[in-house]
Formats: structure tokens, C-alpha cells, sequence
């Protein structure tokens, strides 16, 4: 297939794969990219964020990256945390690797989206803090811990906010700081953090949290939009959202 008219997005173009069709932060994502950068979302349809949907939508994803693939966009990135993550840490980034020769396209997953960002700020002594927790997450957030630390930090802790995951989108910003703050409060010795997940609205709760406890802070916004320019050799800071977006490291 020749490639879509992408003649607006002279910067490049990002194939993005969304879990579901949950309103905010697609739209968040791209009033934060630079002027040039074109989006071509596809979406998967998880509802409830169940393993076993998380593992059907894997299968999908692979049908919707071939897609993209055909569109001949620069970049693909899959998001949602728990596509890849469930797979651990080594298989996650052995099956990026394999489908980047398959169809002969750059992938980045959220995974590697928040370790490049954390890594990039220099935090080992990641705070990790899922969007959320029903009281069964506990399988999925030992896989996070799992996941960073086979990645190379010192994970104090992983949590979830509790709230189920049809209602990530109640969650006030103001929320989701003292959540996080009383999280870091408990284990001060963690030089970072870590917000998983795009369905919160935490955009705003980033550079409060920087301020406020004086360590930097990975939103997973912010840091998919700061991994998708440094691929696309874009390097155009964003002020007002947080250290990663203000200096590009």
C-alpha cells in the first residue's frame, strides 16, 4: 500500500493503538505534540481491564499495527501499560524487536515510553502508582514491580489507585496527588515516580507533585509524547507540564 497523504504532518506521523475508547487523554496527547507531528489512533475496545482483555487486545493490536504498517506512518506506538507489561520485561522488548523486522517500522510500547523517562531523569528509586486498583489487581502489579525492576530500578513499592477501572475517569487531579504524595510520604527514600496509566486526569498533578516533593515525576502523557519526538529527532520543549517536557532530556 503507498503511503496515506501525510502531507500536513511534515514533522512525521505516529500510528497510536489505544486500549479504549475512553475520551481525554488522546486528546491531551495531541494538544501536547509540536505543530507537524500527525496522529493516526486505532483503538482496541477494552472495557473492564481484565487480564484476559488485555490478552485478546494484544492479538488485535498486532492486526492493527500491520495496519499502520501499510499506511506507512514513521512510528507505532501501542499503548496501555498491562499490552506489554503482562509479557515481563526481557519478552516485552524481544517481541518489539520481532515485530520491528516483521514489518520494518520503529515501535514503542508504553513500557518503554515510562523506563526511557525515568531512566532519562535519572531516577533508581522508582515509586510506582497504577491508575487503578478493584481488589484484584494484585497479580497485575506485581507484574509492574517485576517489570521496572528487571528494567534496573529499586521499586519501593507498587499501588493502584482504588477505583474500579470503568471509573478511572472519576478520579479529580486533586485525588490522584495525595494519593501519590501520601504513597511517597510512606517511602521517602524513593527519588521518583511513577503515574501509570492515560485514563486519569494527572496531567495537571505532575509538576505540582515536582514542586512539592522535589523528585521528578513520569506521567504517562507526557512521557509518550517526550519519547515520540526524541524518535521523530523532534526536540521541542513543553512548558508547564513537568520536567521531562520542560527540559527533553
Amino acid at each position: 500500500m503507498a503511503r496515506k497523504n501525510f502531507s500536513g504532518s511534515w514533522r512525521g506521523v505516529v500510528g497510536i493503538i489505544k486500549p479504549t475508547y475512553r475520551p481525554g487523554s488522546l486528546e491531551e496527547f495531541i494538544r501536547l505534540l509540536p505543530e507537524g507531528i500527525g496522529v493516526v489512533p486505532k483503538f482496541a475496545g477494552v472495557t473492564e481491564g481484565l487480564e484476559k482483555e488485555f490478552v485478546d487486545a494484544f492479538t488485535l493490536a498486532e492486526k492493527m499495527i500491520a495496519e499502520l504498517a501499510a499506511m506507512k506512518v514513521d512510528l507505532i506506538h501501542p499503548e496501555g501499560a498491562p499490552l506489554f507489561v503482562q509479557k515481563g520485561y526481557a519478552r516485552s522488548e524481544e517481541i518489539v524487536r520481532e515485530l520491528e523486522e516483521k514489518y520494518s517500522i520503529p515501535i514503542v510500547t508504553t513500557g518503554m515510553v515510562l523506563v526511557e523517562a525515568a531512566r532519562a531523569l535519572g531516577i533508581e528509586k522508582l515509586l510506582v502508582i497504577s491508575s487503578y486498583d478493584d481488589g484484584n489487581s494484585g497479580g497485575r502489579l506485581a507484574k509492574y514491580s517485576s517489570y521496572f525492576s528487571d528494567a534496573g530500578f529499586h521499586v519501593p513499592a507498587v499501588e493502584g489507585f482504588p477505583v474500579a477501572f470503568a471509573d478511572i475517569g472519576s478520579v479529580s487531579p486533586h485525588e490522584a496527588y495525595a494519593f501519590a504524595r501520601k504513597l511517597f510520604l510512606k517511602y521517602p527514600k524513593s527519588d521518583g515516580i511513577c503515574l501509570i496509566g492515560s485514563g486519569w486526569r494527572v496531567l495537571d498533578v505532575v509538576p505540582l507533585l515536582e514542586q512539592d516533593l522535589q523528585i521528578p515525576v513520569v506521567g504517562a502523557v507526557a512521557a509518550r509524547v517526550w519519547a515520540i519526538q526524541k524518535r521523530l529527532h523532534v526536540g521541542q520543549p513543553v512548558k508547564g507540564r513537568g520536567m521531562l517536557l520542560e527540559t527533553m532530556p
